[in-house]
C-alpha cells in the first residue's frame, strides 16, 4: 500500500532540478503517481503556456486504467 507520507515530503515539481517535460515523462511512466500530482503538473503546463503535446500525455495518463 502506498503511504501518502512518502509523497508529502517530495515536491510535485521543481524547475531547479528537472525540466517540466522530464517530470511529466517520469510521472506518466510511473503507475504509482497520484492523480493529484498529475493534475498539478497539468496546472504547471498551463502556467507555462500550455504545450499541447505535454497536455496530451497527461490527459492520456489521467484517463488510463490502472491495470494498463
Amino acid at each position: 500500500m502506498i503511504q501518502l507520507r512518502e509523497f508529502a515530503n517530495e515536491p510535485c515539481f521543481s524547475s531547479r532540478s528537472r525540466s517540466l517535460a522530464e517530470q511529466i515523462a517520469d510521472a506518466v511512466r510511473s503507475r504509482t503517481t497520484p492523480l493529484s500530482q498529475l493534475l498539478r503538473l497539468m496546472s504547471a503546463v498551463d502556467a507555462q503556456g500550455g504545450d499541447a503535446s505535454l497536455k496530451q500525455l497527461l490527459r492520456t495518463r489521467i484517463g488510463a486504467p490502472l491495470d494498463a
